[in-house]
């Protein structure tokens, strides 16, 4: 069965049938006649950023809830401006459908020059540059529209990687026949024979195990296989771990978590289960320094490594081998043998008990944090001092944990979490960021203020980039930032707002802070000491150090670090 629609309006309703519901994204001549499109067919919310590397983050921050998102720009300045975060969003695995509005197919097809190019007949560049951090591209034509945007959509849903589609402004408008029926996001079927011996050498691993013990990256959330690993666990007491990418993903209450595995940077007893084990499987596993506690970690070398669509079984890989449909398998054919261990609470849990007194200080305000998180909570993080914090919190069920550990884009966080707003606006979700990469895109604030959006913001003050006085630099001018009224923001941002806002320096301000009601946004700006950093984050910038510069590097001069 097939119809006919204009190009443009068959890739929106492709959009709206994969569950897309906000477009993220900057207006731009060779994009217009596509957005208008779009309100038109008032199937869209388009968020409408402040710029294109803003909006690529709102977009992979919206991913990451939602499970696709859409980001809309124009070519050159607007896809060039936008490749920091697609290229952040193909690093940590998120689906994202970039669509470039390009110079008319007539121009292309005659090589005229034209604006927002580097006035040359090479029409290509923007799309080998997006390779590079991609998994598909294509330039629509009416000759191809239909089956690239078909192919295009489905690679990214199904690889959890971003993706990259360039409109002609001039072809939006054409008709083409086109499939009557929707667009539906499944894996491929997988091979039988595959599964099922795969299946069975697992589960026989695990059955003859001593201590078996599982261990997530970030693919656990992108594949959606959480729950399969807390039944497949909880029926034999096997203990699961997370690499920091996949924190939150397994729920921190369940009896068979563990904690974050980093090597040498792991939570007590977590490294010991991990690289002790007989029998080890491992969700995506991608030995990053970010990730793997700067390559201190010692795995099994003989373990069990499963991935979006193949596994290795020591010599033995199973290709054609779908995660979710696997895990399902072994989660029902494993045998029940014991529950689960009882969990002891995290230092962070036990520091959680009472609220000391006296000046804010990184110990105590990471202490109160942890009273104030509850369940169901979205946590965004900012690479660096927040996100280490964020790392010791132990968090109640039905929390989701977003940052960016390997890609570490700073100011990644602030566009995100207009994202992640937009994709979920019944959950609370808390920001953590600091001073410095606040700065690189705080002109979000407006955009969420302008949708009546209510996050609840913790912006600390220690007057520049902590983290990296840690590396390198302690007292380095490159590490020192203007001091903004961060607090007054939002209403210069936004005249008349109604946003509650809080500059704190002490404990107790804090707690004030916190007790405000939640019917608009909050902006807590905590006011801390530069120099001031837990023990963790200190740990990570040393080893940073050590890897980035080597034994000749500076971090050996007196005084160059925290």
């Amino acid at each position: 069965m097939t119809t006919t629609m204009t190009i443009g309006d068959f890739l929106l309703r492709r959009l709206r049938e994969v569950g897309i519901q906000h477009l993220f994204g900057v207006a731009g001549d060779f994009n217009l006649e596509f957005l208008l499109q779009m309100e038109d067919g008032k199937g869209f919310t388009w968020a409408g950023n402040c710029n294109e590397l803003n909006a690529s983050y709102a977009a992979d921050g919206y991913a990451r809830i939602h499970g696709i998102a859409g980001l809309v720009v124009t070519n050159g300045v607007g896809a060039w401006s936008a490749i920091n975060g697609i290229a952040g969003a193909y690093s940590e695995h998120v689906p994202v459908i970039c669509v470039c509005g390009s110079p008319p197919l007539r121009s292309i097809d005659r090589n005229l020059l034209m604006h927002h190019t580097p006035a040359t007949t090479d029409n290509d560049g923007v799309m080998r540059g997006y390779a590079q951090v991609t998994a598909a591209q294509a330039r629509l034509t009416p000759q191809n529209a239909v089956m690239e945007i078909d192919r295009l959509i489905a690679t990214a849903w199904r690889r959890k990687l971003p993706v990259y589609m360039e409109l002609p402004s001039d072809i939006a408008y054409l008709e083409v026949e086109v499939p009557a029926e929707p667009l539906r996001l499944a894996m491929p079927a997988g091979d039988p024979e595959r599964l099922s011996t795969c299946a069975a050498t697992i589960v026989t691993a695990f059955a003859n195990a001593e201590s078996p013990a599982i261990l997530v990256d970030l693919a656990a959330d992108r594949f959606d296989v959480a729950a399969e690993l807390m039944e497949l666990a909880g029926k034999r007491g096997i203990p699961i771990a997370a690499i920091n990418t996949a924190k939150g993903v397994i729920d921190e209450t369940h009896p068979c978590y563990l904690g974050l595995y980093a090597g040498a940077g792991s939570e007590p007893g977590v490294r010991e289960v991990v690289e002790g084990s007989d029998c080890l499987l491992t969700i995506g596993l991608r030995r990053v320094d970010t990730t793997c506690g700067a390559f201190t970690d010692a795995l099994p070398a003989l373990r069990i490594d499963a991935r979006g669509d193949a596994v290795d079984i020591g010599p033995d890989n199973f290709q054609a081998v779908y995660l979710k449909e696997l895990l399902r398998k072994v989660a029902d054919d494993l045998p029940a043998r014991k529950s689960a261990p009882a969990r002891t609470p995290s230092a962070a849990e036990a520091a959680a008990e009472a609220t000391p007194p006296g000046p804010l200080t990184q110990a105590v305000y990471w202490s109160m944090i942890q009273n104030f998180v509850r369940e169901g909570d979205v946590i965004i993080a900012e690479g660096g001092t927040s996100e280490v914090g964020g790392f010791g919190l132990r968090l109640p069920s039905g929390c989701t944990f977003i940052t960016q550990s390997v890609w570490g884009s700073i100011g990644y966080s602030v566009g995100s979490v207009l994202g992640t707003l937009l994709a979920a606006p019944h959950r609370r979700h808390l920001l953590f960021v600091g001073d410095g990469s606040f700065q690189l895109t705080a002109q979000e604030l407006s955009t969420m203020l302008r949708h009546d959006l209510k996050p609840i913001i913790f912006l600390i003050n220690n007057g520049g980039y902590t983290i990296e006085r840690a590396i390198c630099g302690k007292n380095g001018t490159f590490n020192d930032i203007a001091n903004w009224a961060y607090a007054e923001l939002p209403k210069v941002l936004h005249p008349g707002t109604t946003a509650r806002t809080f500059v704190v320096k002490t404990a107790a301000e804090l707690e004030a802070a916190m007790a405000a009601p939640h019917d608009n946004m909050i902006f807590i700006e905590a006011v801390m000491d530069k120099y001031d950093a837990l023990q963790t984050a200190l740990d990570m910038g040393h080893g940073m150090a050590e890897i980035d510069y080597g034994p000749r590097g500076p971090q050996h001069r007196p005084g160059v670090q925290i």
